[in-house]
């Protein structure tokens, strides 16, 4: 195998794992059964995201936020997906390259997190709507 394609191996079991451990999970489980529904697509197109995040490849040419803005979840949500991707980054892959997904993947979820849920509700937890004032 060349260097290449076992880091195509991985990223695509790293993708694999960590819809494994999402479905898995009480929060994230509804959140991607609800949205995916080719499911093999959907980790050709994830995967290529890890791969050109990771590798430079160019095989993703997307936009990763704009199909999450259509998602129904709350802030929450961050937290499990972080632990779930986490999880499978460091068994799937040599320990810089998963030093470097989690730091990405830790990068996004703020950034969407932030972009998802710009207000502070009533009760000061994160919103996606301002607060109306009476």
């Amino acid at each position: 195998m060349t260097e290449s394609s076992d880091r195509d191996a991985a990223v695509e079991w790293m993708v694999r794992r960590f819809y494994e451990l999402g479905l898995a999970d009480d929060v994230l489980g509804p959140i991607f059964r609800g949205a995916i529904h080719d499911w093999e697509g959907h980790i050709r197109l994830v995967a290529d995201f890890w791969s050109r995040s990771l590798y430079g490849t160019s095989r993703y040419q997307g936009n990763p936020y704009a199909p999450h803005m259509r998602l129904d979840f709350e802030p929450e949500a961050f937290e499990h997906w972080l632990k779930a991707f986490e999880t499978a980054a460091t068994e799937s892959l040599p320990a810089d390259d998963a030093a470097k997904a989690v730091g990405v993947a830790r990068h996004m979820a703020q950034s969407y997190k932030a972009g998802l849920f710009p207000f502070v509700g009533p009760d000061g937890r994160p919103s996606r709507k301002p607060v109306r004032k009476t």
